[in-house]
This record gives C-alpha cells, sequence and structure tokens, in this order.
C-alpha cells in the first residue's frame, strides 16, 4: 500500500510546514518524542508550540502534548526561532513574471530555513513580500556567497527548469577577489572530486577518484596583490568554487572555511569581510516560454573598492 500523501498545510509567515515520522515505539506523548528528538528547542519550548496549536498531525488537526505517540505517526510543525537576527541587508528582485522570480541576495542570507535562519532566508522573505505560497528555488547558493538566485513561481513548471540545471544547460558565471598568482597559468579548467569532510559536517575537501567538479577560471583584472577572477562551474558541488580556488593556491578573499576554518557552524557572522564571490550572471532558453533568458546581479563585491 503507498504511503499516504503529505497534506497541503498553508504558510505560516511564509513558511512551510516542516515534517518529522515517528520511527518506533518508546515515547509515550507527542511532547515526549519532541523534546527528545527535536532538542534544538527546549521541552518548554515544545510544550508552548502545542498549547498554541503549531504542531498538527497528518490531518492538520492540533495536536495536544499530551497527545499519545505512535510509531509511524507523522507530526508536522513551523520551523522558528526566537530572537532571530534580522537580515543585513535585502534582496532586490531582478525579474518576475508568471513563470520565474530572479532575486539578487546579499551576503549571509541562506535560499532557504537552515538553522537559525528562517524568516531571514530568501525563499521565506519573498513568499511574503510577493505573495507567491508556491515560489521554490531552482538552484542553491551558499549563504555567503552574494547574487543571483532563480525561483519557479508555478509548481507544474518547476522540473522542466530544474531540469535544465541536471542537464548542464544553465551558464553561470561567478565573480571572486583572490590573491594574484603570476606564476599561474590562467585560463584553465579546475576539475577533482569533491566530498563531505568526514569529521566536520559543515566543509568539503578534494579527494582521490573520478572528478565530480569541474570549474573554468579565468584572470579579470588584477588589482595590486589581488586579482578579479571569473568562474565558470559546469558541475554544482558544494563548495566547489571555493574549494577550486584554494587548491589552486589562491583562496578567496574572506572565506571563513578554506584553507583553514576560522569560525565554526553556527558562529556570528563577520559582516565587515564577507566572501568576496558574486553570483554575477545566469544564461539559459526558458523551457516554458521559449526565449533566451539572461540575467545579471547588480552587486559589486566589496574588495573591488578595497576593504
Amino acid at each position: 500500500m503507498s504511503r499516504p500523501s503529505r497534506p497541503a498545510l498553508p504558510l505560516r509567515d511564509g513558511v512551510g510546514a516542516s515534517c518529522v515520522a515517528v520511527p518506533s515505539a518508546g515515547w509515550a506523548t507527542v511532547l515526549d518524542f519532541l523534546a527528545d528528538r527535536l532538542p534544538a528547542l527546549t521541552r518548554a519550548d515544545w510544550q508552548a508550540r502545542l498549547d498554541a496549536g503549531a504542531v498538527l498531525d497528518e490531518a492538520g488537526q492540533p495536536l495536544a502534548a499530551h497527545a499519545p505517540c505512535r510509531p509511524g505517526q507523522r507530526l508536522f510543525y513551523y520551523r522558528g526561532w526566537a530572537g532571530e537576527p534580522p537580515a543585513p541587508e535585502s534582496e532586490r528582485i531582478v525579474f518576475q513574471d508568471d513563470w520565474l522570480v530572479v532575486a539578487d541576495k546579499p551576503h549571509f542570507m541562506p535560499v532557504t530555513p537552515s538553522g537559525r535562519f528562517v524568516q531571514r532566508s530568501l525563499l521565506v522573505r519573498l513568499r511574503r513580500r510577493l505573495g507567491l505560497a508556491a515560489l521554490s528555488p531552482l538552484h542553491r547558493i551558499d549563504r555567503e556567497t552574494a547574487g543571483l538566485v532563480a525561483f519557479a513561481v508555478q509548481p507544474h513548471t518547476r522540473d522542466a527548469y530544474q531540469a535544465l540545471f541536471r542537464a548542464r544547460r544553465v551558464h553561470k558565471l561567478y565573480e571572486a577577489v583572490a590573491p594574484h598568482a603570476p606564476a599561474l597559468d590562467l585560463p584553465r579548467t579546475h576539475r577533482s572530486r569533491l566530498a563531505p569532510d568526514p569529521e566536520r559536517f559543515f566543509v568539503s575537501r578534494e579527494v582521490p577518484g573520478a572528478p565530480n567538479s569541474e570549474t573554468l577560471i579565468e584572470r579579470a583584472a588584477v588589482l595590486g596583490p589581488h586579482a578579479l577572477y571569473r568562474l565558470r562551474p559546469v558541475s554544482g558541488q558544494r563548495h566547489q568554487l571555493r574549494l577550486h580556488m584554494h587548491a589552486l593556491g589562491i583562496p578567496i578573499l574572506g572565506d571563513a572555511f578554506y584553507p583553514r576554518v576560522l569560525r565554526p557552524a553556527g558562529a556570528d557572522d563577520d559582516a565587515a569581510r564577507p566572501l568576496q564571490l558574486l553570483a554575477r550572471e545566469l544564461t539559459f532558453d526558458d523551457p516554458v516560454t521559449g526565449q533566451p533568458r539572461r540575467f545579471a546581479s547588480g552587486r559589486t563585491l566589496a574588495a573591488l573598492a578595497g576593504w
């Protein structure tokens, strides 16, 4: 028998409902389970959410804290954190029609809710700002990276757009500021195999094996001891551009993870020294309208002005 489909629960302040399944017996009540399995919130916090009707069952009905907890049961809740820091800067809308939204995001804003950033995420801010409940991202860029992110407006066209990214038919151009290495022969294509670091979940590393990442790297201008680089990724591995620049001996300015971790995951950002990486351009043929699309960020990396 197929698993019942997830109920179409409404957004709350632009946030969709998250789901957690009860894997086995062992918890007497819903409150016991949530406090044990999702300890990022205290038991008192979960009690308050349950009392406010913010935890729902599979039919979308509020659950009481003392409701029995059953194996296989799915619970739905809305993420949010008290005291979430405000966004340091607003996103800009580059383009909007019935099918696409393209936004130009600042540094330190995640594309989707992550960790302690929920209302501050680009997706939630756009849903609230534009009133588009079904808006969904077509790709991701790092929270520390600024620049362009494209979103599908209509759920039934989302896969057609995402297929462009899977087929590598979206041409992406990034800009980065990093040390100038006169002896480095550029342009060049850097290929390597990237894998998660086994000890630190929030970083990746280059490992032996068949390449799964590829970037064309060009030097665009020399800026004294630094240079402006144009990066054209073919693949889309986590931290790919940051790792490839580090591998060439020219780590991107402001990088808190490579070549060494300066701030662990969850630490406060250094707003005065953001990662000098910008998603500058997106170019593709629209699979819905057939139109050629080219979008450009209006942002400028701070290091170009001399930080």
